[in-house]
């Protein structure tokens, strides 16, 4: 299959996943088995809740459009163009996939596949409907993928290269079960925002949209902020309101209320606004309904610290405060060439 052929196939599913917005899902004659899969497809968005309270409708065709804007013919040209095909040995890449946002896995299958590997899956049971049936969809219009792609269940075995994705705890695991192969094992990251209360609304509002996207459930979800010492949390919050029906979720106000609680019962100061609890605290990971928050005295020694510390830290966002930063609101649109944990998946599985 050459490279003209996958890449094909993958716009051709970013032209079908287009199709599927909150509220406005509409049928396009010109688009490849709308016949066989288009209804099929939204009612398994539908009834993704009741494999996953997470899941949310909007959570999913959140994360479709996502992927609709990243599979076209223009970024996969330009994601790609760097990289020589020329002389890939084709292997067996099993993924070991997370389950905590929609298609969270999905850019690795695509990694795979994109690179001419066979790709043998092990989805999280958290997950374990929406990959599966995009890869019907690319065997459909492309009928080569058939024997490229596997999902199992049990034990992976008769693979090459691994990609796993896990908790710090399954890492270490991951680590000694696959030490024998070529492998890039994930473990937790989390994402931080900068402040220096100079943001205007409009960028505190998109702040929002990085902190509860997925209910932050995400690496690329912001769960710690930093603020100089004299830092006001008033604009914080007046920015964030847009986002106070989050609290009508069950999942995410139980969460709310026992976090408040364990919180309160240790003594510890918040602040909150009734669907979100801030909490000074030197970790990255603040739980859900939560975010930690830390006073810097100048922001080189911020930098130099967020540099010492990167292998906690998938993403930051700032109002161009420090290096290597993005702006508010693109954190949970990530570009085709923004990696996880800043490891090329493409260089890895083609010098293997």
């Amino acid at each position: 299959m050459t490279l003209e052929t996958k890449k094909n196939a993958f716009i051709e599913l970013g032209k079908f996943l287009s199709q599927f917005n909150e509220g406005n899902c509409i049928k396009k004659e010109t688009v490849f088995g709308n016949d066989l899969f288009f209804e099929k497809f939204t009612d398994l968005i539908q009834l993704s809740q009741s494999h996953n309270g997470w899941f949310t409708p909007e959570q999913v065709f959140f994360s479709i459009q996502s992927w609709a804007k990243a599979l076209t013919e223009e970024n996969l040209d330009q994601w790609l163009s760097k990289y020589d095909f020329s002389d890939v040995k084709p292997k067996k890449v099993a993924l070991i996939l997370a389950g905590n946002i929609p298609l969270v896995g999905f850019h690795d299958f695509l990694s795979v596949l994109i690179t001419g590997h066979a790709v043998l899956i092990k989805t999280s049971s958290n997950d374990q409907h929406l990959l599966p049936f995009m890869a019907n969809y690319l065997i459909a219009f492309e009928p080569q993928f058939a024997n490229k792609i596997e999902f199992v269940e049990g034990k992976l075995e008769n693979f090459d290269t691994v990609i796993a994705t896990g908790s710090n705890n399954t890492a270490r695991y991951f680590e000694y079960y696959f030490k024998d192969k070529p492998s890039i094992i994930r473990k937790n990251r989390n994402s931080v925002a900068v402040l220096d209360g100079s943001e205007t609304k409009e960028q505190l509002t998109a702040l929002g949209e990085d902190i509860f996207r997925y209910f932050g459930l995400g690496c690329r979800s912001i769960s710690k902020l930093f603020v100089p010492k004299d830092y006001s949390f008033v604009p914080f919050f007046e920015g964030i309101f847009k986002y106070q029906d989050v609290i009508h979720y069950e999942k995410y106000a139980n969460n709310y209320d026992y976090n408040k609680a364990v919180f309160l019962m240790s003594n510890f100061k918040l602040l909150d606004n009734g669907f979100l609890t801030i909490k000074e605290d030197s970790s990255y990971g603040s739980p859900i309904s939560s975010v930690f928050y830390e006073y810097y005295d100048n922001l080189d020694d911020l930098q130099k610290r967020l540099e010492n510390e990167n292998e906690q830290i998938q993403c930051i966002t700032s109002n161009n405060l420090v290096k290597n930063s993005i702006g508010f609101g693109e954190t949970q649109q990530p570009k085709l060439w923004d990696y996880a944990d800043n490891i090329d998946t493409i260089t890895f599985l083609l010098i293997r």
